[in-house]
């Protein structure tokens, strides 16, 4: 791997991310492009009100100038683009396109909401018909281009689950893409969880010599590094569900071009996890009427038991940490 065009990925994407906001985050405040604070959160939660949202689109830029830029200093290179899986540059593509689709999704969802003044955004039909049908797109695409119906077990090896594949890897590209969705409720949480997936991303491609993933991991830490110093508590922008779905499309853009789409249940042990709560949470009220968590998802609950925002990004980003550091050993 091109050390040099991997720094080069990832500084591009930070500088990029940050340098749009520069200019980004007046410019929301200008068109009034704050969020609205429901009241079904913490209370405290109102202060943040009228704080620009679909600040993600600062993130999107930087990460696909960063891919673009890292994959035309390999191929250039003398190294070339030599790929172990064989597809690195079609699960590339296809993979920033998954991750744009998803987040054109959450920009129209923004756009009603702050624009149209309709606060739930679309209707959950509408987003669920939405994905699943970039969810297909995508499945097909790898079907034409990729030819695979095998499942990587952890710590174990590939299972060949022929036309089972395809339903199950489409509930894992909705559920993981909304398990990012719902881990953004606080200021930093989603960018600093998903810049450490991202720098694990980064350590799995190279131990599997899969170039293109390698870039496109570099420029989503990057780029949600570069997102952090307008996002980090008090955040002065939040990602909106532009950022947070895009970011869900490249975890498992991520994911599926390593042709390991289940190490997400350790590279994104955070998202599963709040995930969970949420249905746990759900379920619970809905059985016995009693929760079990203060507020669902579990980063409200530590919220209401008396976390700061600082403290609950710090130990959700080192749980994402060795997580990480879980698949990394999976696969020795």
């Amino acid at each position: 791997m091109n050390f040099i065009a991997l720094l080069v990925t990832l500084v591009a994407a930070f500088l990029i991310s940050s340098v749009i906001g520069i200019w980004l985050i007046p410019f929301l405040h200008k068109l009034h492009y704050g969020q609205t604070i429901l009241d079904i959160g913490p209370s405290w939660h109102k202060s943040k009100q009228g704080t620009p949202t679909m600040g993600g689109i600062m993130f999107i830029i930087g990460i696909l100038i960063a891919c673009a830029v890292g994959w035309c200093t390999i191929r250039f290179s003398s190294q070339g683009l030599a790929d172990a899986s064989g597809h690195g540059t079609f699960y590339l593509v296809a993979g920033l396109l998954l991750s744009l689709g998803f987040g054109a999704i959450g920009f129209i969802d923004d756009y009603i909401k702050v624009v149209k003044k309709r606060n739930l955004g679309l209707k959950a039909w509408q987003k669920s018909a939405a994905q699943l049908l970039i969810g297909v797109l995508y499945l097909a695409a790898e079907y034409f281009f990729a030819h695979t119906t095998m499942i990587w077990i952890p710590f174990f090896e590939e299972v060949n689950v022929g036309i089972f594949y395809y339903p199950i890897m489409l509930f894992i590209i909705v559920g993981a893409v909304n398990s990012v969705n719902l881990t953004d409720g606080i200021d930093g949480l989603a960018a600093s969880v998903t810049m450490v997936a991202g720098m694990g991303f980064m350590v799995i491609a190279a131990i599997q010599s899969f170039v293109q993933m390698n870039l496109m991991a570099a420029a989503l830490a990057g780029g949600c590094l570069g997102f952090l110093v307008w996002n980090f508590h008090p955040a002065k922008v939040f990602m909106g569900d532009t950022g947070s779905l895009f970011l869900g499309g490249m975890v498992v853009a991520l994911a599926f071009g390593l042709r390991m789409p289940v190490i997400l249940l350790f590279v994104g042990i955070v998202y599963v996890i709040e995930t969970l709560s949420d249905i746990i949470q759900i379920g619970s009220v809905k059985l016995t009427g009693k929760r079990v968590f203060k507020m669902a998802p579990i980063h409200h609950h530590f919220e209401m038991s008396g976390w700061s925002e600082v403290k609950i990004v710090a130990v959700f980003s080192a749980v994402t940490a060795a997580g990480c550091l879980l698949a990394v050993l999976s696969l020795l």
